[in-house]
């Protein structure tokens, strides 16, 4: 088991993976998410400043939840966060449709493996010729 101090208050837990703060700062987090996920339902047209002004969340904290697809707006909505393949504007996730396909279909591609080319010569498996070494 590992002890770590928390990010957030400096207090010691037991670290069992996932966010680097304790349980009880991971509490206030997600109850600081549940109350900014009702105030988007509520004002669907508020951007990212606002709605970390008006909820006491850091603009950061609201992108992250983006990034892990634990909020997600409509396509009318101002708020956009940028692909980190080729910079365009997304609604949630990491990457844009176009850069996910490509991603795909690299992976794709480097698990089909190439075949061998055949070889070229017609040699028959059993030569009936008798052959001579010379000393």
């Amino acid at each position: 088991m590992e002890v770590r101090n928390c990010r957030n208050c400096g207090r010691l837990f037991n670290y069992l993976g996932g966010m680097n703060i304790c349980p009880a700062c991971r509490e206030i987090v997600e109850e600081k998410f549940q109350q900014v996920k009702e105030y988007i339902r509520t004002n669907p047209r508020a951007n990212i400043q606002e709605i970390a002004d008006d909820n006491d969340v850091a603009t950061s904290q609201i992108r992250q939840w983006i990034r892990e697809e634990r909020l997600q707006f409509a396509d009318d909505s101002p708020v956009g966060i940028e692909c980190e393949g080729c910079g365009a504007t997304i609604k949630t996730g990491k990457y844009c449709d176009s850069c996910k396909t490509n991603m795909a279909n690299i992976l794709k591609n480097s698990i089909n493996k190439p075949k061998a080319p055949e070889s070229t010569s017609k040699r028959q498996p059993h030569d009936t010729k008798m052959r001579f070494l010379e000393k």
